[in-house]
């Protein structure tokens, strides 16, 4: 990437950035004060080895390719964006696009784990998104289950020789419905129906998202598909460094 294009990719991710900050009373993730203290004790114990992993991942890349930053940031920022524009849904919560599947098709899923916990602390505390007391379960929704997901769809189509660019749409489109499947069942455990239990209120939660989430499921796959077409224009070294143009990530192992 030489002086030029490392220019264009910065001042996209700076202007992405900006867009982020924009305040809305809707927008948020499972807000603060949403689940019993037990569950976000639970969810947050049980990131841990997934954050761990992803330290070790991103350490690795960079030590390995240290040029590949720019596009680690570019990632979390793109993550930040979508993340931040949301729109009302269920109450505790909001459906929103997760931006985490392109980080997860480029470093890996364990590296998205540590991107999203920024994303989510900084929308925390910046942007009144999320909560700190919940950090936990969005962090294993947005930032765990749905990259392995996006992640293993993606290397499974990629197996079968399935079209690069249908691989990473359907991957990223069923990364951010994943995401809310979570979502939905860890409200569905916290408030379970008073008919039917924790099931009952699982499909409720499911049926209220799908009427926003999928559409935006759907725009996220398109999204992610045109920001990697233009890496692939301005940042070919880098993208071949991490494995890209093999159909998969080299530093994984």
């Amino acid at each position: 990437m030489n002086v030029k294009q490392r220019k264009r990719v910065l001042g996209t991710a700076v202007f992405a950035l900006m867009l982020g900050i924009v305040p809305s009373s809707f927008a948020m993730h499972i807000m603060e004060g949403a689940l019993p203290p037990k569950y976000c004790i639970a969810w947050g114990v049980l990131c841990i080895p997934f954050v761990l992993a992803g330290y070790y991942s991103i350490s690795k890349v960079l030590k390995e390719h240290r040029k590949t930053l720019l596009i680690l940031a570019m990632a979390g920022a793109y993550a930040f964006v979508l993340s931040a524009l949301k729109l009302p849904s269920v109450t505790g919560s909001s459906s929103h696009m997760t931006g985490t599947g392109l980080g997860a098709i480029l470093f890996g899923p364990a590296a998205m784990s540590i991107l999203g916990l920024l994303v989510l602390v900084f929308q925390a505390l910046l942007l009144a998104h999320g909560g700190l007391t919940t950090l936990g379960a969005n962090v294993f929704s947005m930032a765990i289950a749905g990259p392995f997901l996006t992640y293993g769809i993606y290397k499974l189509l990629q197996k079968i020789k399935a079209p690069k660019y249908v691989s990473i749409f359907i991957a990223a489109f069923l990364g951010d419905l994943f995401t809310y499947c979570i979502t939905s069942f860890q409200l569905g455990m916290a408030y379970p129906a008073e008919t039917g239990g924790v099931f009952a209120a699982v499909l409720k939660f499911l049926s209220i998202f799908a009427l926003t989430q999928i559409p935006l499921a759907i725009i996220e796959g398109i999204l992610t598909v045109i920001v990697l077409m233009m890496l692939e224009s301005y940042a070919r070294s880098e993208l071949t460094d991490l494995g890209y143009f093999k159909g998969g990530m080299n530093h994984v192992k």
